[in-house]
């Protein structure tokens, strides 16, 4: 090639080598057609030198054309630059050790000593399927789609023209993700986005059932080629009449499949890409995944976020394959994300096996010693991700240098993450976090610069990894209580440091009030304990207690009053601390009053409880939990604030035996399951050991666990519950009222305006919001029976997104006339609308989803005749609510909204297990505080959506307000999916082929 000067060339005539000196080892052979002269964007250096085989005939553009060229028209010649890189890609195979032919096939060279691991195929060719075959749903629905795009789309598979070559029997990717989203319109199977779209072509990409014609690895929604596996050589079959009729019928379990398939395809593309091309959102992408892998549970989200960006995609096809041999030198560390591998060492065979998000080969790393055993795959197509040696002692060894542990007794109990912070001060000022540590300990840290201006410095900042309970306390009270700085505006503040907050909001889950309470009465009396510190210590030791305490009551509300353990202690603590403002004579006087506040804060609370001692909540038949007025009316005042269900609240419902009976109980809501039962078998006259359980509309049958709690309240929509012999579970039936509403109330509906229905819509779900605690969350996420805390409140809100979504369901099924369904389809568009604007997120999505319901959105005449602008909208909607990238799209719209804002819980709820399972409570005998922090973020979140007071501008006065809002609140729906199914069928029957 021209030493010196940078050019896009594609041989005319002839046939060139590419060979990369000094090793003079052919890489490739480049015939007619192709391009090469990779560097001609970037002025980069070539990675190979080309020779001329014979006589050749070029056509060459001179990299200032060929740059004005892509400015003008990127979009244009994305097309052309993706083969100008061949070169670079084939030099980079031959630096891992593969060599690729010209059939584009690649085969094992001699390993380079950069990569002496020689049975890792490092960079097998992505282009290349991930299995030795499709699986069989794959290849079933491959075959499904070309059936069908031959039957109604046949223009889409021909042959093409590009760069002088004919292209036989192939697709174009844009069109390819049109037909797609296409066919989803009006049908069962509901494909929200473009993105989607492209995740499910992926799924078959990656299995070989489709392929790109350069064999590129990623679908693109571009003007790109690609090839069904039938068509593979240009030349394919035409289906048969009986495929096209089997292909009709098995289309929408084609596309459901595909469609739970993307996600997953989707993360695997962006793993395949090389670390250097993954963007900011790839690598958030990748870091969610890493969450919730059990091999990293144990490492901090800064080292978890750092893999993101350098770990390898490595899959191996077959059974059998060697990763490594024992004694070779460790040069990976391996995470399995799919299949399963055995361990062999010699003289004993398998000594284990390891499976999905286990990992092997760190300990030849760490002690950078030879293989201690051989690692074999046990089944086909085993997926791994792979941390080279050299990222892995970058990454973890750093983290190690930027950990301080502090011991006693030779044992970890604070793990502290080094992290440098801007902080707002005046120049030379101090802060808690440059101050003493442990004064005890002697531990000190300093600032180590100062930025340009003066009201910056950069300081080293300790962030908590884990601990034990007490230890954190202690870290805490020393670190974040009593320490204030001013500087003319307010106080030194560290935007990014919630650690108190944090604390106070998962305590429960690691450090209850029964064990907090002792803890802080010791930090408190360390005069008593040592009478050696000097008086400003033990001051300043009182002043952080108290304050800690006034915290607790601000974060956590009405939960810190409810709790007998927090109120006795604030009494023992008021009696100490009043001889002590005596003895340390005007040291105390703000805590004094601090106290105070919180102990009158006590007292009125524990008023209003007596007051409302009677407060009763009763479970109607059609399963609608009612507050009971003290005449024992179901009625509410309008103008009553809703008031939050206590645990000492009274609850009245029905429990039924095998032959339909009941009795009806009253408990409080934090009953037991066990209580229940009992008192349900006392009444009943059953004395034999008997199971609560509740029996949905579908005939499901859930048993309670003894320790559950709010059990009335945590009822499906339709559910009940039964009492009865474990011999009799089989025979329970649902009540004849489970099956709920025969006829819909679209009549009441058309003289509801969709404001009207929108707004008091909000109005109640905002009542049911604000009253859930961010404790109901924790207690629900890591298992009702473990905490035995009441949370009902969240049970309410979770039950109400259920019923909205079954309401429509149940709506447009019950309204016989299609007419009726067009107004009502129209109808629950435009109230979704309102809600969004209101940001009642809750609704809207629990609406929308409701139109995605297979027994809506079959109906296709009903969706033919929606009008176009409608149509639109709702498109939008459906984008709104795309779960793909972990519901992207919401995350980044709900970031720009400012607070009132009524959330998507589910999403909130999902969030919250997804850190609590992916994540170890306790690593190594330590509270993992990183797990604590992930909690706390979503909790914060929920705080955040309801810090401002809601304020909704109401619709044009309308005389029918008090019946919307009576309507609203007691619906009636049909929760069982196959009977709303049946009669979608009913109404709309399937159409013949």
């Amino acid at each position: 090639m021209y030493p010196r000067r940078y050019c896009s060339v594609w041989p005319h005539r002839g046939i060139y080598y590419v060979n990369n000196p000094p090793d003079s080892l052919t890489l490739c052979t480049l015939g007619i057609g192709t391009a090469f002269g990779d560097g001609v964007l970037n002025n980069s250096p070539h990675t190979a030198t080309v020779i001329t085989n014979e006589h050749c005939e070029l056509l060459r553009i001179e990299q200032r054309d060929f740059q004005e060229l892509w400015e003008r028209n990127p979009h244009l010649m994305e097309d052309i630059v993706s083969p100008l890189n061949t070169v670079r890609s084939l030099t980079d195979l031959h630096r891992r050790g593969e060599k690729k032919d010209t059939n584009g096939t690649s085969r094992n060279l001699p390993p380079s000593n950069k990569h002496p691991e020689p049975s890792s195929p490092e960079a097998r060719n992505p282009a290349l399927p991930i299995t030795q075959e499709p699986s069989a749903k794959l290849r079933r629905a491959g075959k499904v789609l070309r059936t069908m795009i031959f039957s109604h789309a046949p223009h889409l598979i021909r042959d093409r023209k590009y760069h002088m070559k004919t292209i036989r029997r192939c697709l174009v990717g844009t069109e390819m993700v049109d037909w797609l989203l296409q066919q989803a319109i009006g049908g069962a199977v509901r494909i929200h986005s473009r993105a989607q779209a492209i995740g499910m072509w992926q799924a078959l990409l990656e299995e070989g059932v489709i392929s790109h014609v350069s064999q590129e690895y990623q679908f693109k929604d571009k003007h790109l080629f690609y090839r069904f596996r039938e068509d593979q050589d240009g030349v394919g079959t035409t289906p048969s009449q009986d495929d096209r009729h089997l292909a009709e019928k098995e289309f929408q379990e084609s596309l459901t499949v595909l469609l739970q398939l993307s996600p997953e395809a989707i993360l695997r593309t962006i793993i395949r890409k090389p670390p250097e091309d993954r963007t900011a959102d790839d690598i958030e992408v990748i870091f969610e995944e890493l969450l919730h892998i059990k091999a990293l549970s144990h490492l901090s989200n800064s080292v978890k976020r750092e893999l993101a960006g350098v770990l390898f995609f490595e899959s191996h096809l077959r059974t059998g394959t060697v990763l490594f041999n024992q004694g070779d030198e460790g040069t990976s560390w391996y995470i399995i994300l799919r299949g399963s591998v055995d361990v062999v060492i010699y003289g004993k065979g398998v000594v284990c096996t390891l499976h999905e998000g286990d990992d092997f080969g760190k300990l030849a790393l760490v002690n950078d010693a030879p293989r201690a055993a051989t690692i074999v795959t046990r089944e086909d197509n085993c997926h791994f991700l792979r941390v080279d040696k050299i990222d892995f002692n970058r990454i973890l060894r750093d983290a190690e240098a930027n950990t301080v542990r502090l011991k006693e007794h030779g044992q970890d109990v604070l793990l502290l993450q080094k992290i440098l912070t801007d902080v707002r001060g005046v120049e030379g000022s101090h802060c808690h976090y440059n101050g003493c540590l442990y004064p005890s300990l002697g531990f000190y840290t300093f600032p180590i610069g100062s930025l340009v201006s003066s009201k910056f410095r950069l300081v080293t900042r300790y962030a908590v990894m884990a601990g034990t309970p007490q230890k954190m306390l202690e870290h805490l009270l020393e670190t974040r209580i009593d320490i204030r700085v001013e500087d003319g505006t307010g106080p030194l503040t560290y935007s990014k440091d919630t650690f108190l907050e944090d604390f106070l909001l998962t305590h429960v889950i690691f450090m209850p009030s029964h064990q907090l309470c002792p803890e802080l009465m010791k930090h408190y009396k360390v005069d008593s304990a040592n009478s050696r510190h000097e008086k400003e210590f033990i001051v300043a030791n009182k002043r952080r207690a108290v304050q800690f305490v006034h915290t607790w009551a601000i974060v956590v509300r009405e939960a810190f009053f409810e709790d007998p353990i927090i109120c006795s202690f604030l009494d023992d603590l008021q009696a100490l601390l009043l001889k002590d403002f005596e003895l340390y004579v005007g040291d105390l006087q703000m805590e004094v009053k601090l106290l105070a506040k919180m102990i009158d804060a006590k007292q009125r609370f524990q008023v209003d409880l007596a007051s409302s001692a009677s407060q009763r909540w009763k479970i109607s038949n059609s399963g609608q939990l009612e507050r009971l007025t003290s005449s024992g009316s179901a009625e509410e005042d309008e103008d009553e604030d809703r008031q939050p269900i206590k645990s000492t609240d009274e609850i009245i419902f029905r429990v039924y035996r095998a032959d339909q009976t009941y009795t009806t109980l009253k408990t409080p809501t934090a009953a037991t399951a066990e209580t229940i039962k009992r008192s349900a078998a006392d009444k009943l006259g059953l004395k034999d050991d008997v199971l609560l359980v509740e029996v949905r509309s579908t005939g499901e049958k859930v048993p309670f666990k003894d320790a559950e709690v709010s059990v009335p309240t945590g009822l499906s929509v339709n559910g009940k519950i039964f009492v009865c012999t474990a011999d009799q579970i089989d025979s329970l039936r649902p009540l004849p009222e489970q099956e709920g509403p025969s006829e819909g109330t679209g009549d009441v509906l058309e003289t509801f305006s969709s404001h009207d229905l929108a707004h008091q819509m909000s109005l109640y779900d905002w009542e049911l919001f604000t009253v859930v605690h961010e404790y109901e969350l924790t207690y629900q996420v890591f298992g009702r029976h473990q905490f035995r805390k009441s949370m009902s409140n969240l049970d309410v809100f979770l039950r109400r997104f259920n019923e909205l979504q079954f309401w429509v369901v149940t709506e447009l099924c019950l309204a016989s006339s299609l007419s009726r369904r067009v107004q009502l389809l129209r109808k629950f568009i435009k109230v979704a609308a309102y809600c969004r604007d209101y940001q009642n997120l809750n609704a809207f999505f629990a609406i929308v989803m409701g139109l995605s319901n297979v027994a809506v959105s079959r109906m296709s005449q009903t969706w033919e005749r929606l009008p176009g602008k409608l149509r639109k909208l709702y498109a939008d909607f459906e984008a709104l609510i795309d779960p793909s990238r972990n519901h992207r799209r919401y995350r980044i719209i709900v970031a720009k909204l400012a607070p009132p804002i009524i959330p998507f819980m589910p999403l909130l709820l999902k969030d919250m297990t997804f850190s609590h399972e992916g994540n170890k409570t306790y690593l190594e005998g330590l509270v993992n505080f990183e797990k604590m922090h992930m909690i706390a973020q979503t909790l914060r979140t929920l705080r955040y959506c309801r810090s401002q007071v809601l304020a909704l501008e109401p619709p044009p006065i309308s005389k029918v307000q008090q019946e919307v809002r009576e309507y609203i609140r007691n619906i009636k729906v049909i929760d069982n999916q196959r009977r709303l199914t049946q009669l979608s069928n009913t109404l709309e029957p399937r159409r013949p082929c």
